[in-house]
């Protein structure tokens, strides 16, 4: 079961967890995110389960939940700089929409 994989690596906004063929990321703040599909990730080229979230006017938009990086084609540094770059995304989401009131 993925929630049982081991964890490699975390930051605050991902996991990258060890499967038996694949490196996992995770993305955090999808954790609640109910898994409808799973297919190619259109940016990332690899399998991943996706979840759909609605916008404010109630379209519905398909969101990555996890990723799957077979171990074939993928070491773990590569893995690494994808959940570096959705790090700093959601790190200056945070900063633009929760600025801190010191």
């Amino acid at each position: 079961m993925l929630l049982d994989l081991p964890v490699l690596k975390k930051g605050s906004f991902y996991y990258i967890k060890d499967g038996d063929s694949d490196f996992v990321m995770e993305d955090k703040t999808k954790s609640g995110l109910t898994v409808k599909e799973t297919s190619i990730d259109e940016k990332l080229n690899v399998k991943a389960d996706k979840g759909m979230i609605h916008g404010l006017d109630g379209t519905g938009h398909w969101v990555p939940i996890r990723w799957y990086f077979s171990k074939n084609q993928f070491d773990l540094s590569q893995v690494l700089k994808y959940a570096e770059i959705m790090e700093k995304k959601y790190t200056q989401m945070r900063e633009l929409t929760c600025p801190d009131d010191d």
